[in-house]
């Protein structure tokens, strides 16, 4: 018997509810496997159905779709094992399952034990735990099987270590952020070491709605050390030998910087929304700033700049220079661009409020309507090309609420909604080390960030530095630290009280926003879900 099972690693990117596609998709990973000699090929969590479905599962016809792919997909068994997951019901109660066809045959199906409720996961809310644990015969070797949260446990593998196993394999559907790689890594090698036993871990890929799934898949062997490393960010099927006895080929963690990861996962979050929501192209308001400079990097990395337009629209505030750099971007990357003044219909407004604001001073409410004049261009060309609207906001001005309603917030995907200033600055550098020359002018990089909305404007005006406001804003939305906690670090009370005070006001803003790509431990969405109505900010 071979000390070693072959096994094929689908690193698949499903697209939700799309059963017709997913199935494909899984029936060509089980040809592959085969044509490559594996013993087994395994898919990610609910790569039937891709993850997550959330409330389609309490559509009974779309269960009763599972039920009809998953028979499809057992009569292609023939010959090898297949472990792929699925939402299955059984006697009224939904579980989420890993299950093993083998032979042409289902011959087990295994429920999750251990349900995820919190950040972004809401399991509990579909489905019931399960309580058995499940091994499989595979190649003459003993599997026991796992789905994702079990693995992060300690019980279950121990249960299947008492049962005297030769190796554990573990379906997942872990979405990405910043250094989780590094602690999936040594949650594994914790696991295998202390129960002497091989793990083949193995992740779903690819963008859906506010999530990134990052792949890289993992296998290590029973002394906890890595064996294989697939791809991030990327699908692919890779055949591999997990070693049931100790590895001599061992490998180390690839180090990617942080920006490079962080880019390639916008990329493929913009990617995979635009094309699995089925639009043709993107456009997007290009102003001469970092923001829209790097949402337009972003987006003609992710599908194209034949697909990309962008649109600069200048008023009486707008810098020679802001001109001059969109247009210098655009012509770089080969976008289509247009210039469209919005001073027009800026007038006409101001002209049909003339009655209304008489002797009401200026304020913010002008520089608001400019905002909102360049919206109604946006959405009317988005609406009449078919082209979906990218909007460019970031983090920081998300959390304080420095975007207006229907004019710069409008749009469908925001690229830069989980990604602080201070890394767009970072990430715009990266952009341009990339080889393929300056993409973004480098004065777009140097010159200090404005909103242009009056004259002589610039964003420390209203807000602190960037360094500041945004560490403070980690502390406070990402670490759950108080006020008091964030000013005995050095940070001035005001400020802090300030910052505090401008996040919690401006929920209802963040309400109204476009999802965007996930890439901290707290974004804004299912990971922070606050109160519109609350007088907390009085207590600060």
């Amino acid at each position: 018997m071979s000390q070693d099972l072959i096994i094929s690693i689908a690193q698949l990117n499903p697209i939700v509810g799309s059963f017709r596609h997913n199935t494909q998709l899984i029936l060509d990973a089980i040809a592959q496997a085969k044509q490559e000699g594996a013993d087994v090929v395994v898919f990610p969590e609910l790569v039937i159905t891709g993850y997550p479905p959330e409330d389609l599962l309490f559509r009974p016809a779309f269960l009763q779709k599972v039920e009809l792919a998953l028979a499809t997909l057992t009569d292609a068994s023939e010959g090898i094992t297949a472990i792929i997951g699925a939402p299955i019901m059984r006697d009224g109660l939904l579980f989420n399952m890993a299950c093993v066809a083998q032979n042409g045959e289902m011959i087990t199906q295994y429920a999750k034990q251990h349900l995820p409720n919190y950040r972004v996961f809401d399991e509990k809310r579909y489905f019931t735990a399960g309580s058995d644990t499940a091994v499989v015969e595979i190649a003459g070797h003993q599997v026991g099987l796992l789905i994702c949260e079990d693995i992060w446990m300690q019980e279950p593998i121990q249960i299947l270590a008492q049962q005297n196993v030769d190796a554990v394999i573990a379906i997942n559907a872990s979405p990405f952020r910043l250094n989780k790689t590094q602690e999936r890594l040594d949650m594994l090698s914790e696991r295998a070491s202390d129960n002497k036993l091989p793990i083949a871990y193995v992740n779903l890929v690819g963008g859906q709605d506010d999530l990134v799934f990052d792949g890289e898949s993992l296998l290590v062997d029973k002394k906890g050390q890595l064996v294989f490393q697939a791809p991030v960010l990327e699908a692919g099927i890779f055949t591999q030998k997990l070693p049931l006895e100790n590895s001599q080929e061992v490998c180390e963690l690839r180090n990617v910087s942080d920006n490079a990861l962080i880019y390639k996962a916008l990329v493929l979050g913009v990617k995979d929304y635009v094309n699995k929501n089925g639009f043709p192209g993107v456009m997007l308001g290009l102003s001469g700033g970092i923001d829209s400079a790097l949402t337009l990097a972003i987006a003609a990395d992710a599908i194209g700049a034949e697909n990309v337009e962008a649109v600069m629209m200048p008023f009486r505030y707008t810098a020679d220079i802001s001109i001059e750099d969109a247009r210098k971007q655009a012509d770089k990357m080969g976008v289509k661009y247009r210039e469209i003044p919005i001073e027009p219909i800026f007038n006409s407004f101001m002209d049909a409020l003339s009655e209304e604001f008489a002797n009401l001073e200026r304020d913010v409410t002008e520089e608001n309507l400019q905002a909102r004049s360049r919206g109604v261009l946006l959405m009317a060309m988005s609406n009449k090309l078919g082209k979906m609207l990218l909007a460019t906001g970031n983090k920081s001005e998300m959390s304080v609420g420095y975007a207006t309603l229907y004019g710069d917030m409008a749009g469908g995907f925001a690229p830069l909604k989980d990604v602080f200033k201070i890394l767009v600055y970072d990430l715009s550098r990266y952009r341009n080390s990339l080889g393929d020359g300056e993409i973004i002018p480098d004065r777009v990089i140097t010159r200090p960030p404005s909103a242009e909305l009056a004259p002589d404007q610039i964003d420390e005006d209203s807000l602190p530095p960037y360094d500041i406001l945004d560490a403070v804003l980690r502390y406070f939305i990402e670490e759950y630290k108080s006020v008091e906690e964030i000013v005995a670090m050095g940070y001035e009370l005001e400020t802090v009280q300030r910052v505090a005070n401008l996040v919690l006001l401006n929920e209802y803003k963040r309400r109204q926003s476009a999802p965007g790509i996930r890439i901290t431990k707290r974004a804004f969405g299912k990971d922070r879900r606050y109160p519109i109505t609350s007088h907390y900010r009085y207590h600060l």
